[in-house]
């Protein structure tokens, strides 16, 4: 006889002998496929939890991007489709969790640093332009916190903040370069801090000792990973590291955002979820960002498009200027240098930035501008790059016009940021 399968009596499949479940089995059968399920709704669970945590941090400054929309008609055009321009603004605000040490919270603030990122179409490097606290400029009529509005004024560039909070920055930065701000960051003095200790700290070598009160350093001569208040205290500092002068802390800026560039990449923070996230938590937590940024999303789409980005080709420099002739004490701009520095970013073109000479740097400092060194390198150019800048000016660019060399600015590299 065979059963309804074909298979004789008492024989069982081939291959082995069939039993069938037992009323135990079947049990643990269950308990193991309800496990499964628990875990993979746990682990759900556990990721939209960290996703909502994690977005829920960014603070949106919708007041800032609702000026901008007022405003939209005056403000620059893209001209470069796919390139991005994002203006970090380091506040130095003493609001805020962990910012009353630094003063008295008086109600204002302004921008201790400015640093325009532009993102390439192709994403193959990263230029960061310091725009000088105290560069003289027209700031735009801006809307202050109580709801007037200033006149335009010529004054230094870190009153537009003051005034106007980011809004009021970005129209001057864009008036300023004709550079298109696509994205802003603000973080202030708690959220620097953060970031820093999020990475395990950043390196420096100092040729001597520090003792600044004020910036509430104090280091030996040597190499030091700085963490928290210190590295706050090296990146603010003026009087006692260098010559005081605001030129040589946006270097130092300059250096030390260079070595944090490098230690993320170098210890593959971006591709280990579990350094990852320490690092993500204490950036949402930290900055005010435009609506577009808002977002864990928003974010993480910025942080892939860059994390392949060699630190060589990470740039580092500052806007080209010298001492402005009514008052040593502020800047302008030195030109054509800052004009050509401008038109690259705008038109998405390369350029090349070189350490600056060490004797043509301290002359620098006892009078000579910025801008000098730049245009001692243009007068070796050769006439045709001149010829080709006219040709660009006019819109006459590919009708046999000499191609157009890189121009080199001085400045630094992600990859050349070793211990100083």
């Amino acid at each position: 006889m065979t059963d309804r399968a074909g298979i004789p009596d008492g024989a069982g499949p081939a291959g082995g002998s069939w039993r069938p479940l037992t009323g135990r089995r079947r049990r643990l059968l269950r308990w193991i496929a309800l496990g499964a399920v628990l875990l993979v709704l746990t682990g759900t669970a556990v990721g939209w939890w960290l996703y909502v945590k994690l977005d829920g941090n960014i603070t949106a400054d919708a007041s800032a991007a609702a000026e901008l929309e007022r405003y939209e008609r005056e403000r620059p055009a893209h001209l470069a489709t796919g390139a991005q321009n994002i203006l970090l603004i380091g506040s130095d605000s003493r609001a805020g969790k962990g910012n009353s040490g630094y003063g008295r919270d008086r109600g204002t603030q302004r921008s201790d640093t400015t640093i325009l990122l532009h993102l390439p179409k192709d994403r193959k490097s990263a230029t960061a332009v310091s725009i000088p606290r105290d560069l003289m400029t027209d700031v735009p009529s801006c809307l202050k916190p109580d709801g007037t509005r200033t006149g335009e004024r010529f004054v230094q560039f870190n009153w537009a903040f003051e005034w106007g909070g980011a809004a009021c920055t970005i129209r001057t930065a864009e008036k300023l370069t004709g550079i298109r701000i696509d994205h802003h960051m603000v973080v202030d003095f708690g959220g620097f801090k953060r970031m820093v200790d999020a990475v395990g700290g950043v390196e420096v070598c100092l040729k001597e000792p520090v003792d600044d009160t004020e910036a509430r350093l104090r280091l030996t001569a040597g190499r030091h990973v700085l963490r928290g208040e210190q590295a706050l205290g090296f990146v603010r500092a003026r009087q006692s590291l260098g010559n005081g002068s605001d030129t040589q802390r946006m270097q130092r800026q300059q250096q030390f955002l260079g070595s944090l560039v490098k230690k993320v990449q170098g210890n593959g923070v971006l591709l280990n979820p579990t350094r990852l996230y320490p690092v993500l938590d204490a950036a949402t937590s930290s900055v005010t960002t435009d609506p577009g940024l808002a977002s864990l999303r928003g974010l993480y789409e910025l942080v892939r498009s860059v994390r392949d980005i060699p630190t060589e080709q990470v740039k580092f420099l500052t806007v080209p200027r010298h001492p402005y002739p009514s008052n040593p004490n502020r800047d302008e701009l030195v030109e054509p240098d800052a004009g050509r520095l401008f038109r690259q970013l705008r038109e998405d073109r390369p350029l090349t930035v070189t350490p600056p000479d060490p004797e043509s740097e301290s002359e620098a400092e006892s009078g000579r501008d910025d801008g000098q060194e730049l245009r001692e390198r243009a007068d070796g150019r050769a006439e045709g790059e001149r010829a080709a800048d006219r040709d660009d000016e006019g819109g006459k660019i590919g009708t046999g016009a000499t191609p157009t060399p890189v121009p080199t600015f001085t400045g630094t590299t992600a990859g050349q940021a070793d211990c100083r």
